[in-house]
């Protein structure tokens, strides 16, 4: 299985916000953006941060798809 957070970026188009404004909103690095832009794995800790910052869910950030080997 492999995480995607293609939803996250979706949702900050829509909410018109730069990966930066979520950097400092939900007091994360820019360490932990950019293993967010290559789809890695991140401390549930930040993504909590990430949700309680734009007011949602982990289904509204990330999706669990089954790779296909």
């Amino acid at each position: 299985m492999s995480i995607s957070y293609k939803k996250l970026w979706k949702l900050l188009i829509d909410k018109n916000m730069k990966k930066c404004e979520l950097q400092q909103l939900a007091n994360i690095s820019s360490s932990s953006i950019a293993k967010l832009r290559k789809n890695e794995n991140v401390n549930t800790d930040i993504l909590v941060r990430i949700c309680s910052a734009l007011n949602c869910g982990l289904e509204d950030i990330m999706e669990l798809s089954k790779d296909n080997a």
